[in-house]
């Protein structure tokens, strides 16, 4: 594939680069190959079990959201998925066109929007879910069960870090920019 280099390939490049600069190369690998993973991971379900059900790799983790919490605000679906509100509606009406979710307002405040899953929606996921799983084992299967939990774990633990922490260190960090770099709550560009 044209442009395309190996992440070994890819980890020289950057060292050789970055040469004497004083940064935190082990934890610029963590984040480097957790971008690159997620991304072959996505690429990879999207391209084998996802588009036989006509699925984006967004629209299955609406699905899963719903599937796991059962019906739920858009809101916190949204959250739990890592999208924007106006992702999901874009997501959420095409899944509502394929009968596999339903919009229904909620019981007590108007302004609120539940989804649920159809008996389609239910169905799908049932069948789906184990070719997705089988994907995900072959994913991994350079690692052994015990690396899986390491890794896991180690994931969970950056995961962790930036609930925890993000917020707190973000705005650390805006309130070190002068105030000519402060443009809506973001660091201007340029």
């Amino acid at each position: 594939m044209p442009g395309h280099r190996s992440i070994t390939e890819a980890e020289k490049l950057a060292a050789a680069k970055l040469g004497g600069t004083p940064i935190h190369r082990e934890q610029m690998a963590v984040v480097a190959n957790i971008y690159r993973a997620a991304s072959a991971v996505r690429q990879h379900l999207e391209n084998s079990v996802l588009r036989g059900a006509d699925l984006t790799w967004t629209a299955f983790v609406v699905l899963w959201v719903v599937w796991i919490w059962g019906e739920s605000e858009t809101r916190h679906i949204a959250e739990e998925a890592g999208i924007s509100k106006g992702t999901l509606t874009g997501v959420s009406r095409t899944l509502e066109g394929r009968g596999l979710v339903k919009r229904t307002g909620h019981p007590s405040d108007g302004r609120l929007v539940l989804l649920s899953l159809t008996e389609e929606g239910e169905a799908l996921m049932q069948r789906l879910f184990p070719e997705f799983n089988q994907e995900e084992a072959f994913v991994a299967s350079r690692l052994s069960d015990k690396e899986c939990r390491d890794v896991a774990e180690g994931l969970r633990q950056v995961v962790r870090q930036v609930e925890e922490h993000g917020e707190e260190r973000r705005l650390t960090l805006l309130d070190g920019a002068k105030p000519t770099q402060r443009r809506s709550g973001r660091r201007a560009k340029g």
